[in-house]
């Protein structure tokens, strides 16, 4: 078997995530929570460029704009080949959502495949709540 160790896979900064491409409609119906799940999220591992597979789940209430679900989709994807640390991935999306949804409540769970014998769900709210 070869050797890997030392190895590390190219990939692209965090600059490369494409918030940029979410895009939102306009919402007046009665107050209502959406959730919206992938188990298709992957980004990449900054210490050794291997892939970081999740289940992503995006829990919202709006206030007055929901998220355009395709520009959701390929907003998503841009980060397929972005070297990014699980917490600072899951803290991005929030933050890249509330900019553009501006929603009464927002949170944003990630919950990635096993690497290394740990498991690892990060989860981030809008607006902020102690983790108690």
């Amino acid at each position: 078997m070869p050797d890997a160790e030392g190895l590390r896979l190219p990939f692209d900064g965090p600059e490369a995530v494409r918030a940029d491409m979410l895009d939102t409609f306009a919402y007046d119906g009665v107050e209502q929570e959406i959730r919206c799940e992938t188990d298709e999220f992957s980004a990449v591992c900054p210490f050794s460029g291997l892939p970081d597979i999740a289940q992503l789940t995006i829990t919202y209430v709006p206030d007055g704009r929901c998220v355009e679900l395709k520009s959701l989709k390929y907003y998503l994807v841009s980060y397929r080949n972005v070297g990014i640390y699980q917490e600072h991935a899951t803290d991005r999306i929030l933050r890249d959502l509330v900019a553009v949804l501006q929603p009464k409540r927002l949170v944003v769970e990630t919950d990635y495949n096993i690497r290394g014998g740990i498991h690892t769900v990060c989860r981030a709210e809008h607006p902020a709540t102690s983790a108690d």
